[in-house]
């Protein structure tokens, strides 16, 4: 009895510690899940699965605590990027990352705040879940190639390779974005004129070729296809200024890194709205408006 109660005491001990370590690393693991996927219900739901497979290792055999769970996170990222793409072939209207307040953790359980914004993120759709991993280990946690190869299974050339093949693709749809502070200007001013259904004020703010993006998945008053062109956008969201807004609060939160305006309805969060802006105004706007990505934002103060 005695060697029994011995056992189950040293095997709570050994569940104990892997408990820890896994405690330690567990904020960087959504990190590398939430770019990988878009969503913190995904992310969550790898972490999980990582955990009990750490549970279920030959944990004296780890030389390398931290990245054997990163290998296995990645991994399975990998495998669920492949279907999360075919499910969301069927979702209604343009799909959008859900959305994260950054303002506690800038970092986002990474060691850069790499691979965080909105654009970025959906550039990285565009990538194949082999290329998103790679450049997800290297600008956010900043590996090394061999150990990016060692992770997605290949060699440091082809890994290398990887990396620089997202970066370019990267390269060539993104611009010089603009500082944080006229991030805010920008937004600001929209939301004014967007109020006012001022169509002349909006095509101001607006380069050439914006882009609107509702992500609603089904839910009422979402625009279910992208509106693009400076005038288009503009009257679009000028059509709406009259009932849009109605009995809305806007408040002010910190989303992927960048400032957002959040519409509230009796202290819910119905929209989140941000923007892609660069030197020659707003490429992007970005609108949430699908319930189930709006569970973790909150405005300033709420």
């Amino acid at each position: 009895m005695r060697h029994t109660d011995d056992r189950e005491m040293g095997d709570r001990a050994d569940l104990d510690a892997a408990a820890a370590v896994f405690a330690g690393e567990r904020r960087r693991l959504f990190g590398i899940a939430y770019r990988m996927l878009g969503t913190v219900a995904d992310a969550e739901d790898i972490v999980q699965e990582a955990w009990i497979r750490w549970q279920h290792t030959d944990r004296s055999a780890v030389k390398e605590p931290a990245a054997f769970l990163t290998t296995v996170t990645t991994r399975l990222c990998i495998n669920e990027a492949k279907s999360a793409h075919s499910r969301r072939e069927t979702y209604i209207g343009p799909w959008l990352p859900e959305p994260v307040n950054t303002e506690d953790d800038p970092l986002l359980g990474a060691e850069r705040g790499e691979a965080l914004q909105f654009a970025v993120l959906l550039l990285l759709e565009k990538l194949t879940p082999t290329e998103r991993a790679a450049y997800v280990l290297r600008e956010a946690l900043d590996y090394p190639y061999e150990r990016i190869a060692v992770i997605v299974r290949s060699t440091a050339p082809a890994a290398r390779q990887l990396v620089s093949r997202a970066r370019k693709h990267l390269s060539g749809s993104r611009r010089t974005e603009v500082p944080a502070s006229e991030h805010r200007r920008l937004l600001e001013t929209f939301l004014t004129a967007a109020k006012s259904g001022d169509v002349g004020a909006l095509e101001d703010l607006f380069a050439s070729d914006v882009v609107s993006y509702t992500d609603g998945n089904g839910v009422k008053l979402a625009a279910r296809v992208p509106v693009r062109g400076r005038e288009r956008v503009a009257k679009f969201v000028a059509a709406f200024s009259g009932h849009f807004w109605t009995g809305k609060t806007v408040g002010w939160v910190e989303i992927n890194g960048q400032p957002a305006a959040t519409l509230s309805e009796n202290g819910v969060v119905t929209t989140a709205v941000t923007v892609t802006a660069s030197e020659n105004g707003i490429l992007q706007l970005l609108w949430q408006m699908s319930p189930d990505k709006l569970h973790h934002i909150a405005p300033a103060g709420a």
